[in-house]
């Protein structure tokens, strides 16, 4: 039985969402696609016409990346909340999404995307990772409150 499925998200672009109750603590998809350097990450993402800010990155503690838009699956369509109702956790090279909470059927499933960027913290770079989430103590961006990068799936 399928758990989740991905459609039109209210907060931004496509979401994915729970098609029946979930438990805390459960495993619920692992964010694939093809994995890279940081720099070859991107010289592709220079390449596409992707709008800016928006892409399918999901940052490993070694300093590569999985391009969740070359192989990717539904993970990559993971929104960011700043009160999010699952996590991502890395195990080697793999990354899996568990539910932080009990997530309730057609519930939008949400990670914190706690993004890193370098240089400083711009008006501009603020506006491009505006946070969307609309939680009760939205931190009003989807950049990281301290330097850890748990991901870096741009869906801006």
């Amino acid at each position: 039985m399928r758990r989740i499925t991905v459609r039109t998200s209210p907060v931004h672009g496509r979401g994915v969402f729970a098609l029946a109750d979930l438990p805390t603590g459960a495993l619920l998809l692992e964010y694939k696609g093809q994995r890279l350097t940081w720099k070859q990450a991107q010289r592709s993402h220079e390449r596409s016409t992707a709008e800016d800010g928006h892409t399918f990155f999901f940052g490993l503690d070694d300093g590569s990346v999985i391009d969740g838009a070359r192989g990717g699956n539904s993970a990559r369509w993971l929104n960011h909340s700043c009160a999010p109702n699952c996590e991502a956790e890395q195990d080697g090279e793999r990354v899996f999404i568990f539910a932080i909470q009990p997530i309730r059927k057609g519930d939008e499933l949400f990670i914190d995307y706690r993004l890193t960027v370098e240089g400083r913290r711009t008006a501009a770079m603020k506006r491009l990772y505006a946070c969307r989430c609309q939680a009760s103590g939205c931190r009003g961006t989807m950049l990281s409150a301290g330097r850890k990068c748990l991901a870096d799936n741009v869906d801006a």
